[in-house]
């Protein structure tokens, strides 16, 4: 079975994820020293470390990988009869954010919940749950997608319950790639484009007023809309006027690998928000194509492993799941280069952060099991025995 299955996606996540942990282990080190020089001061530990950040990634990484083993064994078609209470759950675990007592705040969003010695965050966990329930949901609806009373008004119902709670959070990043998954796995399912539009149109309008309703996320828009201005550069510009300067000192080459400047306290989140920023001044450009050829290569192996499954359930959730990663991706690389307002979103597989990385390695996971589906994948391993049946036979005469 492991013979079918996509062994450079497999590859490139793991290569992904290892780099990512060997950026952490470079950038995090002033981050570290300070948070630990905090935790001394309260009494919480008895010495400061420089390993604080990459320590705990590490324990992420040996999580993720776990999981994903589990989800490469567990036939996809599980998660089909699964995704409806998985759905519910993490509806329910994003209500759980907004109870005193279990809800953890780390900034300025209300989107963690303490379980314990852990934290988890809901939104992360929605985007594979709502690709399974969508997926589901598209599948058993195919011959009325395209309606308007059938197709398009569940679907914006479904849309908007999923999106207005992550919205109240607020998390625009988890609101605009939830957004961008439901969309594109509504049209590729054979939804009308003008349906497509509308209900994107509709998130829009019903998700962002809310997200712009705390002061903080407003002040995000105003500096990418007046990043020139003295008093929004200094003030609520900072953290992207510093991502900006990081890319720019990396000039082709970069400063080379543990020699960031930005990561002294300048950039602000360089383990996991800004992580591509620090990542772009120690590589530089060159490098960091390699990397980013990397992310592309994933999402074509992504895409090509949804055409070729076996059935609608393996070929919407292939597509939803690499639709994730590559809008993930392109969001996070967004706010890196001034290109939209800052919205909190990792980078997969690299930054710093473990609900997101688990979620992502899980969501590979599955994405591999259904590569071990594939029709070509089955096709040329039946062609194999046949070609070895043959030569036995012969070489029995």
């Amino acid at each position: 079975m492991f013979r079918r299955m996509d062994l450079l996606l497999f590859g490139i996540t793991a290569v992904l994820v290892l780099f990512g942990l060997a950026m952490i282990a470079s950038v995090s080190v002033f981050e570290s020293y300070q948070i630990t020089q905090r935790l001394v001061e309260q009494g919480l530990r008895t010495e400061t470390s420089n390993s604080f950040y990459l320590l705990r990634s590490f324990l992420h990484v040996m999580v993720g990988f776990c999981i994903m083993g589990c989800t490469i064994i567990i036939p996809y078609r599980l998660w089909e009869r699964l995704a409806m209470p998985l759905f519910l759950i993490t509806l329910v675990l994003l209500l759980a954010v907004f109870l005193p007592g279990v809800s953890v705040d780390y900034g300025t969003a209300h989107s963690w919940l303490r379980l314990g010695p852990f934290s988890l965050q809901p939104s992360e966990f929605l985007k594979l749950t709502l690709i399974f329930y969508l997926a589901l949901w598209l599948q058993k609806r195919e011959t009325l997608i395209s309606t308007w009373k059938d197709g398009f008004i569940p679907f914006a119902l479904l849309l908007s319950l999923s999106t207005v709670l992550v919205a109240l959070q607020p998390d625009l990043g988890s609101f605009l790639v939830l957004t961008c998954i439901a969309v594109t796995m509504f049209f590729i399912a054979g939804g009308n484009i003008f349906h497509v539009l509308l209900g994107g149109g509709m998130a829009a309008v019903i998700g962002l007023p809310i997200i712009l309703q705390k002061e903080y996320v407003k002040n995000r828009f105003r500096a990418f809309l007046s990043p020139d201005d003295p008093s929004i550069s200094e003030t609520i510009g900072f953290q992207i006027k510093q991502a900006l300067i990081a890319i720019g000192s990396g000039g082709f080459f970069g400063l080379g690998y543990g020699k960031s400047i930005q990561k002294f306290g300048y950039l602000p989140e360089v383990q996991s928000d800004t992580v591509f920023a620090a990542m772009a001044e120690e590589l530089g450009f060159m490098r960091m194509m390699i990397i980013l050829s990397m992310y592309a290569i994933f999402v074509y192996r992504g895409y090509r492993v949804a055409i070729e499954a076996p059935d609608r359930f393996g070929f919407l959730v292939a597509a939803g799941i690499t639709t994730w990663i590559a809008a993930q991706t392109l969001l996070n690389m967004a706010v890196n280069l001034a290109l939209f307002p800052l919205t909190g979103i990792t980078m997969p597989f690299i930054s710093y952060g473990g609900s997101s990385l688990v979620s992502v390695m899980l969501a590979t996971g599955v994405l591999l099991n259904i590569s071990m589906y594939s029709k070509e994948a089955m096709n040329v391993e039946r062609k194999t025995r046949r070609a070895k049946t043959t030569h036995k036979r012969r070489a029995a005469y």
